[in-house]
């Protein structure tokens, strides 16, 4: 993403002073019982597994393996969650066996082995499957929850759609609907507010690059102004870089690598011309598992209102629609305690 270059400096200046602290081997920490020692039943483990012919990194943590698997489709392409993790994830870890997956490009996963002609929709679905069918493997489960966020939803729409045998229940979290008509809306959005600011530095930069449909290039410098006014992430680009540099799970080179692969973002995927256009209300317009809207009300990177209508006509064996008021594109920054626990009444729904 476009914001993050600006602290491409400081933030490889902190990771170099501070690579003595944050030692050169990453661990995630293990769970403790009562008395210290390593707690019966609980798994913590960063690893590497091969998808789709690359070697990826996953975080798997949970306190009990009895507890179902919560696999997390992050965002991007590119913005890896494993970092924030420590963060975010200490209730759902005491329901769920919860997985992080740097996907390939993010992250741990954007080494030197991967390439970025790789990076197709085709080659992402491939890899997701790959690692449910593993976790599934693993865990002796016949479906696992799906969290989507984002570029993620876009992935677990699709997922779930072809193969539903694997999903005990999806979690699509600002889920993408249209994209064309989701930027027109934040484009009409954008002008309220520039004009309400009377902000002609912006609206300059605004008629640049002209009105959608935007490249990725584009699409970049339009999303920072969306962002800059409230309409995408929740928090700060500097208060996430402070909790992803106390992740013990990162080393300085993971740390490089995922600030490589967030700028990169999703601009491989769209070669040429506009970027991919998507629209689930014709090509997913029903699914075989119980479905599960989180929506920020003031987000416009994946707006409301199209969430809304998606959600009014999408057939499903159960679906729900949950607000979180004071969200915007991330409400698991916003809001993380009722997200959690909402995510929580979700195993609770379906018989866990």
């Amino acid at each position: 993403m476009k914001f993050l270059t600006s602290f491409l400096l400081l933030l490889v200046f902190i990771i170099v002073i501070s690579a003595g602290f944050f030692g050169v081997f990453p661990s995630t920490e293990t769970f403790k019982g009562s008395q210290g020692n390593l707690l019966p039943g609980s798994l913590a483990v960063l690893e590497t597994i091969e998808l789709g012919g690359l070697e990826q990194a996953i975080l798997i943590r949970g306190k009990d393996l009895k507890n179902p698997v919560l696999l997390w489709l992050h965002g991007g392409p590119g913005s890896a969650q494993m970092p924030l993790a420590h963060e975010l994830d200490a209730e759902l870890e005491e329901e769920f066996i919860v997985v992080h997956w740097d996907q390939r490009g993010a992250g741990k996963s954007n080494h030197g082995g991967f390439w970025e002609e790789t990076m197709t929709f085709e080659q992402f679905l491939e890899d997701s499957l790959q690692l449910i069918n593993y976790l599934r493997r693993r865990f002796s489960q016949e479906k696992i929850f799906l969290l989507g966020h984002s570029w993620g939803s876009q992935l677990g729409m699709e997922l779930v759609n072809a193969y539903p045998e694997l999903f005990q229940a999806y979690i699509g979290v600002s889920q993408l609907v249209n994209s064309r008509e989701g930027v027109e809306i934040a484009y009409e959005w954008l002008i309220a507010k520039l004009e309400e600011k009377g902000d002609q530095k912006y609206r300059e930069r605004l008629d640049e690059i002209g009105s959608p449909p935007y490249n990725h290039n584009q699409y970049r410098i339009f999303a920072s102004m969306v962002s800059s006014y409230g309409g995408n992430f929740d928090r700060s680009m500097s208060s996430l870089v402070l909790i992803a540099l106390r992740a013990q799970e990162y080393n300085v080179l993971d740390y490089y690598r995922w600030i490589q692969g967030a700028n990169r973002g999703g601009k491989p995927l769209h070669r040429e011309g506009e970027m991919t256009v998507v629209n689930f209300r014709e090509e997913i317009p029903s699914v075989e598992v119980p479905v599960f809207f989180f929506a920020g009300a003031l987000d416009k990177n994946t707006p409301l209102e199209l969430v809304e209508e998606y959600y009014g006509i999408l057939k499903a064996p159960h679906k729900e629609i949950i607000f979180f008021e004071n969200s915007a594109h991330t409400p698991f920054l916003a809001e993380p305690e009722r997200f959690n626990r909402e995510i929580i009444k979700i195993k609770e729904k379906t018989g866990f």
